[in-house]
């Protein structure tokens, strides 16, 4: 298969370093000074799954440079990023290509999909705890990736499942732990009642990952979160087969100390963060269905007043 990773951050590099080492075709999407360094000296990968990976040569390029027609384009940007990501899917997909968003934030396949009439836009995810090093280095400290993806209930065009059932054992054979899912929706959700509270209750505690493996304000604000997204969830007639809260705890419990989220070394760094999606969104979807959602209510408040 021909992949395309638009955004070679913690996400994208991960997923595509796997994929190219694995021997697939893949095109990685990239700028500045990172871009540079991929060009000039291939993309590292420091992970705690595989060892270090070198991909050398890395083939690289700007959203505007690219030319071709992938299989799969993983869309692996920023919340903030998603109006230039879907100008490129637009310009870059055929009518057999498969377009993957693993972002944080629930629901951005159908965001973009709204976007995009006549292209297969799934929703997916991706648990992965990664970042640049630096230019040209990803750090992944974590064992995983691990990333879920499947049509929604409402697509009826499924000329491209055969493809996406093979995706799914092309990213097994490199050794990434991938699932077809047939309720993504809950998946995805599942998911995002991770890393939204994680990202929420980081921030605005500044909170390191190790403040939520022990009883606290960090961990019972996490709880919290997690309940408030779960409820939400069952007003969206969503049915999850495994406790939330129990899920969430058992994956902080495995992070190493000292990790920050995403979101947070946004916000550190000045510059423009994914609040809007992961906290804001919450706030929304609550006022939508009529669920009391008074934690995130706080935090959103809390950030508006910050200028986040």
């Amino acid at each position: 298969m021909k992949f395309v990773i638009v955004g070679t951050g913690g996400t994208g590099g991960v997923t595509g370093a796997y994929l190219a080492e694995a021997g697939n075709d893949v095109t990685f999407i990239a700028r500045g000074k990172h871009l540079s360094a991929i060009r000039e000296n291939g993309l590292t990968l420091r992970s705690a799954h595989r060892g270090e990976l070198h991909i050398q040569p890395a083939r690289a390029c700007t959203m505007e440079e690219y030319r071709g027609t992938p299989d799969v384009i993983f869309v692996c940007v920023k919340y903030y990023g998603l109006p230039a990501a879907t100008d490129f899917v637009r310009r870059a997909a055929g009518p057999d290509t498969l377009v993957i968003p693993i972002l944080n934030v629930f629901g951005t396949g159908a965001v973009m999909q709204k976007e995009l009439p006549g292209i297969t836009v799934l929703d997916g995810c991706i648990y992965v705890f990664a970042s640049i090093a630096a230019p040209g280095v990803i750090d992944q400290p974590q064992s995983i990736p691990r990333v879920i993806y499947g049509f929604r209930p409402d697509q009826e065009d499924r000329h491209l499942e055969h493809r996406a059932k093979e995706l799914e054992t092309v990213m097994q054979a490199a050794e990434i732990r991938c699932h077809y899912s047939e309720n993504i929706c809950r998946d995805a959700l599942q998911k995002f009642a991770l890393v939204s509270p994680m990202g929420a209750a980081g921030l605005y505690l500044n909170a390191k990952s190790d403040d939520f493996q022990h009883p606290g304000e960090t961990r019972d604000l996490f709880i919290g979160l997690v309940r408030e997204v779960a409820a939400l969830g069952q007003a969206m007639g969503i049915v999850f087969q495994k406790d939330l809260v129990e899920v969430g705890l058992k994956a902080v419990d495995s992070f190493a100390a000292g990790l920050t989220t995403s979101m947070q070394r946004d916000v550190e760094r000045g510059g423009p963060s994914e609040f809007r999606g992961l906290v804001d969104r919450i706030v929304d979807l609550g006022k939508e269905y009529n669920i009391p959602v008074p934690l995130y209510t706080k935090i959103s408040e809390w950030g508006k007043a910050k200028g986040l």
